[in-house]
């Protein structure tokens, strides 16, 4: 059962893997070259695994302590999770003790795959997501190890190494259209997004979008039911 789902899991992780990789040497390069360990964006990278968040501790190390502060930046920075927790609620409903470790490494691509990922009947699902969830966490923290490592030796930039992750999310997004049944949620999604970057500017369309986009298709929920039923037929 467990080494039926990893087989099941792994390949959707390559692509991950690519990125991670290099955003991860990435990362532990910037916090060399900051003045830290390597052992730093390793336990970060383990304990932390945040993304974006762990780039803007590198800050926030260097700077006065201040945990309130910190607290709420954390929090805005990486509020989306609550989005991405809403909309997994039906799998992880009836998983044992590996749903707590499944929560914990709920990054942004690892969201985009177990949401996404078609499991097949065959294939335990909490395995499924656990796998995916681990194989993520395990690239992310070897390539900030490795970064870390290598920041004394090998001269680096990481000037525009962060679109590979877009260039990612671009693709999940494509293989997700090409199973869509209907592509009204993608519709959805596409334009609150626009609307949202317009009115609101890069920085702050984030939040306002995903709440428009969770209100939008809890409203088209029975709608949407409908329409796949329909297709099905």
């Amino acid at each position: 059962m467990k080494k039926k789902a990893l087989k099941a899991a792994f390949p959707y992780t390559i692509p991950i893997f690519a990125g991670f990789l290099f955003l991860g040497i990435a990362y532990g390069i910037y916090m060399n070259t900051a003045g830290f360990s390597f052992w730093y964006p390793m336990l970060i990278g383990l304990l932390v695994y945040g993304g974006s968040l762990e780039f803007v501790i590198v800050t926030l190390l260097l700077a006065p302590f201040s945990p309130l502060a910190t607290f709420i930046l954390a929090f805005l920075i990486q509020i989306r999770h609550l989005f991405y927790g809403i909309s997994m609620l039906e799998r992880f409903k009836d998983l044992d003790w590996k749903k707590y470790y499944i929560i914990f490494g709920m990054c942004d691509e690892t969201f985009s795959i177990n949401y996404s990922a078609s499991i097949p009947d065959d294939v335990d699902q909490g395995w499924f997501l656990f796998w995916v969830t681990i194989l993520n966490h395990i690239y992310w923290v070897f390539g900030a190890t490795l970064g870390g490592l290598l920041g004394t030796i090998i001269p680096f930039k990481t000037d525009g190494l962060e679109f590979v992750l877009t260039d990612l999310f671009f693709v999940i997004f494509l293989e997700n259209w090409k199973k869509e049944k209907h592509h009204t949620p993608s519709y959805v999604g596409l334009t609150v997004s626009f609307l949202c970057l317009l009115i609101f500017g890069p920085d702050y369309f984030l939040l306002p979008s995903m709440t428009l986009i969770v209100l939008l298709l809890t409203l088209l929920r029975h709608k949407l039911d409908n329409q796949t039923q329909e297709k099905s037929l």
